[in-house]
């Protein structure tokens, strides 16, 4: 009886291990952000061509988008909080070798290196549904999942003031840093979760899938530069293909899957990721453009010429209202259910871009409309894995928000594509160089609307599902014999 009143003394408080958590997936997302305003200058501080430079963001999707849904899986069976402090561990000695190299080859393997930590994000979504208090789930899962937008939101300012005023070696030192006090506090406030799921990992589903994922995201990133009906292009969406099919034959004949497709099948989730898929590209296009467009010289007609400091500030009331908003996103899912909270999100990213479409000439109105961009995806990114944990199995929780952790990453893939391709064939002669012209911006305003739009139609095409009792996500700590959950959780929404 004393052991276990010493061990409940012992317990982390819910509300630090949330705290703890969040920052993680803050630290994460400012990672992947850290080196845009430093593109512009890579060349010149490195002597690589602009190519090479560009892998420095190229390579951490990449990663990311592998690492994700593989380490969600691996986290489900072998520990989510031992994956969790792999992933840091990581991210640290990538900022490290960032910090001790200009040679471009290295300092794209240290990049590699911070892109696998995008996996923290679902993993610590995963703890938070094993660990914390029924009621406590929701709240919690909304500021988590919302840290990918606010840490992006953070890094953009804050790498610029670094690039503008000090060497820029030391953005990676300190992000090294950061990941050591990461993984210090969750040692001392994140408790190891005892579920697990049972069985073999499947290590042809992981190759599989990574593979697939490699030839259809190269092809995407890379397509602008290579050309789009290139053979190298084509090829590489042919065998990505080809890998899918075969990988997804294979999937369904293991007892334990990588990707439970059939799970992954039902309305429920193939909807939902489908939604974060077109929710991840409507929110890239904001970050793509409005640095972009507030830099822009002012015999444009258009441009402010601000400095690369003040562009990213544009962003950071964005990030602060995704902090803001999370409470109120989770609120809304307890109340009328993740769809609609996922509805609204939608249509309020819509009504963003019509602003920045109609609005787009001054500071305030492009801080405005990013910011109403930027609250939608709060409450978007809030109601996603609200969604996912009621339609899949307890034990299988990170290996599904970690797909749809990734299917957000394709999507922003595709965006950064799409984007690329607008800005840089609508143009027009200025100053003695060629520059987007404004309808091209507005054109890509347009393209993020209808995105929205589109996610809007998918998520009313969702199955009905009631809205959220207190504590009805994260009550079903129990699973059987096949390591799934006792009772219907998982039909839940289907």
């Amino acid at each position: 009886m004393s052991g276990a009143i010493s061990k409940a003394a012992e317990a982390p408080h819910p509300r630090f291990m949330v705290a703890v958590l969040a920052f993680c997936g803050v630290v994460v997302a400012v990672m992947q952000t850290l080196v845009v305003p430093l593109l512009p200058h890579v060349p010149a501080l490195t002597g690589a061509t602009p190519t090479a430079a560009s892998w420095l963001v190229t390579v951490t999707l990449l990663t990311g988008a592998i690492c994700t849904p593989v380490l969600g899986r691996v986290g489900d069976m072998y520990g989510k909080r031992r994956v969790l402090l792999c992933s840091l561990g990581v991210l640290v000695a990538g900022s490290v070798l960032c910090a001790v190299s200009s040679h471009i080859a290295v300092l794209i393997a240290g990049r590699a290196l911070q892109g696998a930590a995008l996996a923290v994000v679902p993993l610590g979504i995963s703890i938070m549904r094993d660990e914390l208090p029924p009621e406590r789930v929701l709240p919690s899962v909304a500021l988590m999942s919302s840290t990918l937008g606010i840490g992006a939101a953070v890094g953009l300012p804050v790498a610029a003031l670094v690039v503008e005023h000090y060497d820029w070696h030391t953005m990676f030192w300190a992000s090294a840093g950061l990941g050591l006090l990461d993984i210090a506090l969750v040692l001392l406030r994140v408790p190891e979760s005892p579920l697990r799921t049972r069985g073999r990992f499947d290590a042809l589903g992981a190759l599989g899938l990574s593979a697939a994922l490699v030839c259809l995201l190269l092809a995407v990133t890379q397509g602008g530069d290579w050309g789009w009906t290139s053979a190298r292009t084509l090829g590489l969406l042919v065998l990505a293909v080809v890998i899918g099919l075969v990988w997804g034959f294979h999937e369904l004949r293991v007892t334990t899957p990588m990707v439970d497709l059939r799970v992954s099948a039902r309305p429920a989730v193939l909807l939902t990721n489908l939604a974060a898929l077109l929710i991840g590209f409507a929110f890239y296009a904001n970050s793509l453009s409005t640095a972009q467009m507030v830099q822009e010289p002012q015999d444009t007609g258009y441009g402010l010429g601000a400095s690369i400091v003040v562009s990213g500030l544009c962003l950071l009331p964005g990030g602060l209202s995704m902090v803001a908003l999370s409470p109120v996103s989770a609120r809304i899912s307890a109340t009328y259910g993740p769809k609609t909270a996922l509805a609204l999100a939608s249509a309020i990213l819509a009504v963003g871009y019509g602003v920045r479409f109609f609005t787009s000439h001054q500071l305030w109105t492009i801080i405005l409309g990013a910011t109403v961009v930027a609250s939608g995806t709060a409450i978007a990114y809030s109601a996603l894995p609200a969604l996912v944990m009621r339609a899949v199995p307890v034990t299988e929780t990170g290996a599904a928000n970690g797909l749809n952790t990734l299917m957000r990453s394709v999507g922003q893939a595709f965006c950064s594509a799409a984007v690329a391709a607008v800005l840089a064939n609508v143009t027009f002669q200025v100053g003695g160089r060629t520059a987007p012209t404004l309808h091209a911006y507005l054109l890509v305003f347009l393209i993020a609307g209808g995105a929205a739009l589109l996610a809007l139609a998918v998520t009313l095409c969702l199955p009905r599902q009631r809205a959220l009792p207190t504590g009805n996500v994260g009550q079903d700590r129990t699973a059987g014999q096949d390591g799934r959950p006792s009772t219907s959780l998982a039909q839940e929404g289907t």
